[in-house]
């Protein structure tokens, strides 16, 4: 039977996280010979290496990959089985990684994380917001716990559930010409001037399925960042699908005008997405129930 210790584990998942033997260190509270002797003890009873070594950093390999999901749910076990000994009332601890596309990350953050920090202050929360094709990947590597995006998500090894509805709506600098129509017909959109997201955003690819019902236009540019798009629509640059939570402090003072367009369907669904093999201990189950159990459930 291999003789493995839970302070291997911890050494490396440590390791794995920070991606340094030194920072893996100062994390345990140990010396840097005591972590590269528990690591390498680790990969001496497993029979792998877990680790492919570069100019003093350690870069997890296809091996090591495969096993800190194992290492992970062995420690987050303990940690519930520890918990369970404690009174009732004892407060939950640990860490929550949460992966947020742009616009849950950038304007729904108060609503996504305000629960869980209201009702378990002492849980350390670790926010990644970047588009939702690099969130999507994240969760599959296991770089995060738990994702929130506004794309649909189709992959055999996640699961997705319905958070809350939103919508998209198309915008521009209250002087444009589509401004100050009063009532917009499709044919009205014929060569105007488009403001996109980079591809592999949710919000990119809902807009360009938007735009199949309109007239062919021009893409004047694409940004990485709503603010950004935001901005450059304000400047009078051009128009652009926007998140509604992105727009209202613009409209509010005068800056951007919504434009009517009921002919377009913009609605779209933002979601939970977990990881099928992910063991889902205390930190994920209390975060899915601080979430309106309507949707998570």
């Amino acid at each position: 039977m291999l003789g493995l210790s839970i302070r291997q584990i911890e050494v490396f998942v440590a390791v794995a996280t920070a991606g340094s033997v030194r920072q893996a260190a100062d994390q345990l509270h140990l010396t840097q010979p005591a972590v590269s002797m528990a690591l390498g003890e680790l990969e001496r009873q497993l029979g792998v290496t877990l680790f492919d070594r570069h100019r003093g950093r350690l870069r997890l390999n296809a091996q090591g990959a495969e096993q800190l999901p194992l290492a992970r749910e062995i420690l987050e076990r303990l940690g519930d089985m520890q918990r369970g000994h404690r009174n009732a009332q004892g407060a939950l601890e640990g860490e929550l990684r949460i992966g947020a596309s742009n616009t849950v990350g950038n304007y729904l953050v108060g609503e996504l994380l305000g629960p869980i920090t209201t009702q378990h202050p002492t849980v350390a929360l670790r926010l990644t917001v970047d588009n939702t094709r690099d969130i999507t990947r994240m969760l599959l590597d296991h770089a995060i716990d738990i994702a929130c995006v506004e794309g649909p998500v189709n992959h055999a090894q996640l699961e997705t559930r319905p958070w809350r509805n939103d919508a998209l709506v198309v915008c521009a600098a209250p002087a444009h010409p589509l401004a100050q129509r009063a009532r917009l017909q499709p044919q009205d959109f014929a060569n105007a001037h488009w403001i996109l997201r980079e591809r592999g955003s949710a919000t990119r690819s809902q807009t360009e399925q938007a735009l199949t019902a309109l007239p062919p236009g021009r893409i004047l540019l694409e940004l990485g960042q709503i603010e950004a798009i935001k901005q450059a629509v304000i400047a009078g640059l051009g128009i652009a699908c926007l998140p509604y939570a992105a727009t209202l402090d613009a409209v509010a003072t005068g800056r951007l005008r919504v434009l009517r367009t009921p002919f377009l369907q913009l609605d779209r669904r933002l979601s939970i997405v977990l990881h099928r093999s992910r063991y889902r201990g205390a930190l994920i189950e209390a975060f899915l129930q601080s979430l309106d159990p309507v949707h998570t459930h």
